[in-house]
């Protein structure tokens, strides 16, 4: 992680104290603590893409695991993570001899019904592309809007938290390691259409050796349909020029 993240981290830990180590200097203005955090996501964006890693995808139905893909991913020429699959995926099952009606109407019943969660999973990834990696613009909106409270956790850690980050009702919180300086989790509430439908989101981070942060891990539980998606991210290594 950059230094200017090092520098917030440790600017919001004196502010909630109350005070600097030395008691004298004033702590550190909420404009220039997000102004900060949003330059060091926006210089460990662009470290980033210099890596490709692997993505791996796990779709589970409730508490059953139903899909499992892997990827090759990096950042395109036009800013985006390009993907390719590893491998191919098993061929589906032979549909049982016969031909009677009864199992057709069955086959058509669950084939709907995956034409659902897939569509549902489609509009769920979108919702999490929007919330990681932190737009810089969305957290310099909610600032304005006096939506942003910094508070300390546990293990010295502290928490930026946002309301109406993205929409109305959501929440969005990043948690901040200051001894490491660096990302240590991202979480939001919100949700899909409607309120009801609710979606959580758990991202854990973790650092490469030069000190790029990545998102290690994402977590999404879609209680609504009783769907969770885990999508891992590892085996980083230089982009192949």
């Amino acid at each position: 992680m950059t230094q200017q993240l090092s520098i917030v981290v440790l600017g919001a830990a004196v502010m909630v104290a109350g005070a600097t180590l030395s008691g004298r200097q004033a702590a550190p203005t909420p404009e220039q603590q997000v102004a900060a955090l949003k330059q060091s996501l926006q210089d460990n964006q662009t470290r980033l893409r210099a890596y490709e890693w692997v993505e791996t995808t796990i779709i589970s139905l409730k508490g059953e695991e139903k899909a499992r893909k892997q990827q090759r991913a990096y950042y395109g020429a036009d800013g985006k993570v390009q993907k390719i699959p590893i491998g191919e995926a098993p061929p589906p099952k032979a549909a049982p001899a016969g031909g009677r009606r009864g199992g057709r109407v069955k086959e058509k019943i669950v084939e709907n019904k995956k034409d659902e969660m897939q569509d549902y999973m489609a509009s769920a990834a979108a919702l999490i592309h929007k919330y990681v990696p932190p737009a810089p613009e969305l957290i310099q909106k909610a600032k304005d809007a006096g939506k942003l409270t910094v508070a300390p956790i546990d293990q010295g850690r502290v928490r930026l938290a946002f309301a109406d980050y993205l929409q109305a009702g959501d929440t969005f919180t990043i948690d901040l390691n200051p001894k490491a300086g660096s990302l240590a989790n991202v979480n939001v509430a919100t949700y899909l259409e409607k309120p009801e439908d609710v979606v959580s989101l758990a991202v854990r981070f973790a650092a490469l050796p030069d000190g790029t942060s990545y998102p290690a891990q994402t977590e999404l539980d879609a209680k609504a349909k009783n769907i969770r998606v885990v999508i891992q991210n590892a085996g980083h290594r230089p982009l192949a020029k």
